[in-house]
């Protein structure tokens, strides 16, 4: 679905060089394991063929799990993981890469721990995912942050305009960089080339957090990647969408202004936090999930087309409503991912959550999250999933006749507006703190990140004043089908943790 493409057009791209068809480390990784090896090192398992490991995943996964440092595949000159690298790079657009086997959170956490490098305050979108929040606490820079839009209907964020940020740097001398996210968790894509232009018209990187995007820029119909709109450092959660295995990911670092003074900073902040044994099985998805995208765009073309039948199906039959449809009516939305699938079931007259919980139990289908007023499904890129099933099994899901007034009354709470920013992240992480009840939290400062998920956007941040609000949210979410507070003392948020 197209909204608005004016600055979204994907750069041309030519044919696949010949080195973009092999996985050079999955492949050195794959011959490594066809040897006969006693193996008397680390995994303990020893890819032993009768273990309860082998026995569970199989023999093939157990003999490819190695450990790192290993001669030839990642230890040495020119080795088949620095060729994996440098093909990555090249297939994203970016002067680097690095693979990243703690997720995208890994990614974030190292942009926001070189920043202070460029100043002492970073220009956040207030709706990134926790992990940036995280970041902030490893870095202890201070942060101004700039509110996206917000749906009243869905309750749900989507981006912040250029007007937004332009304004917010003009109030931050000594501004670090601006950080974004784009796409947001239900597929709405920012207008990432003018956000860009925007910082660098004020001497400052963009990091964009694309954890959702990693497939954006290689097929026609799908949005451009934040790289080639001229972000200058970008966190691709390469498992959500682009197919490696789940917690691998992906860093680029762009050829610009800034790539000099970053790519040290940047190499050495991965080393800080990337495990000392990263996992092979992980890394060696990595390189596969770039051949397959770089490879298989018909394949991701399929992928397109089912979900917008799925679209289709969904407004022809028309019980139920599909967001992204009123994704025009916010200035910040550009495009929409079109391998996102958000659909509105209170129309329906069920609640998202509910709609859920029956798709799974009832009708084995499984959906990437559930709002009291909405569900997203996604079809990662090369996938075509039987969307009749989906679709079929939606339908079949309670009407109203049925599920009464507690099926269509079931919205999503509002967004708790945040509490006054008293002292940095860091500063209140690492003060003495005290354990009180929620109630008595109200107009004391959060020494913990909490966030209500889905979709797992901080409502409270350390260094907030906690409101009363804010609680009331959270213990609702916490009390609903499948919710969530990440951070939470215990599951009905019922005590805190504030700065003594």
């Amino acid at each position: 679905m197209n909204i608005r493409t004016t600055d979204q057009r994907i750069p041309s791209r030519t044919r696949p060089g010949i080195g973009q068809l092999s996985a050079p480390y999955a492949d050195a990784v794959l011959g490594h394991a066809g040897r006969d090896w006693l193996r008397l090192n680390v995994p303990g398992h020893a890819a032993a063929p009768g273990s309860d490991l082998a026995g569970f995943l199989g023999p093939r996964i157990t003999a490819l799990d190695f450990p790192p440092l290993l001669d030839g595949i990642d230890l040495g000159p020119d080795t088949p993981l620095d060729r994996a690298l440098s093909l990555a790079a090249e297939a994203w657009g970016a002067r680097r890469t690095w693979f990243l086997t703690n997720g995208a959170s890994q990614g974030n956490q190292i942009a926001s721990m070189v920043a202070p490098v460029l100043g002492r305050t970073l220009v956040v979108q207030r709706s990134v995912h926790s992990s940036v929040i995280d970041g902030l606490v490893l870095s202890g820079m201070d942060a101004v942050f700039v509110q996206p839009s917000v749906d009243p209907e869905q309750g749900i964020a989507h981006g912040v305009t250029a007007a937004d940020v332009a304004a917010a740097l003009a109030r931050t001398p000594g501004a670090a960089a601006v950080y974004i996210v784009s796409p947001s968790y239900f597929g709405a894509v920012a207008d990432v080339r003018a956000l860009a232009d925007t910082a660098h018209a004020a001497g400052v990187p963009l990091i964009v957090d694309e954890a959702w995007g990693s497939h954006f820029g290689f097929h026609p119909d799908l949005p451009a990647n934040a790289l080639s709109l001229g972000a200058d450092l970008v966190t691709s959660s390469t498992h959500k969408l682009a197919g490696s295995l789940t917690q691998s990911a992906m860093l680029h670092l762009a050829e610009g202004p800034f790539a000099d003074l970053l790519e040290p900073l940047v190499d050495r902040a991965f080393r800080l936090v990337q495990s000392t044994s990263a996992s092979a099985l992980l890394t060696a998805s990595l390189d596969l999930a770039r051949r397959s995208l770089v490879t298989g765009a018909d394949a991701t073309g399929g992928s397109v087309g089912a979900a917008d039948r799925v679209r289709g199906v969904v407004r022809a039959l028309g019980r139920f409503t599909v967001v992204s449809d009123g994704f025009h009516a916010f200035p910040d939305i550009v495009r929409a991912d079109p391998l996102r699938i958000a659909i509105d079931t209170r129309a329906g007259g069920i609640t998202g959550h509910e709609a859920r919980r029956r798709l799974f139990r009832d009708h084995q289908v499984m959906v990437e999250v559930a709002t009291g007023a909405a569900i997203v499904a996604v079809i990662g890129a090369g996938s075509v999933p039987d969307t009749d099933r989906f679709v079929e099994a939606l339908h079949t899901l309670p009407s109203p006749l049925t599920t009464g007034s507690a099926g269509a009354s079931g919205g999503m709470p509002p967004l708790p507006a945040p509490g006054a920013t008293k002292l940095t992240a860091r500063e209140a992480f690492l003060s003495p703190a005290v354990v009180v009840a929620a109630q008595e939290a109200v107009g004391r400062i959060s020494a913990d990140t909490l966030a209500a998920y889905p979709p797992g956007i901080p409502n409270v941040l350390p260094g907030e004043v906690i409101t009363a609000e804010a609680v009331r949210f959270l213990q609702r979410t916490a009390a609903a089908p499948n919710g969530h507070v990440r951070g939470a003392l215990d599951l009905g948020v019922t005590r805190l943790r504030v700065v003594a």
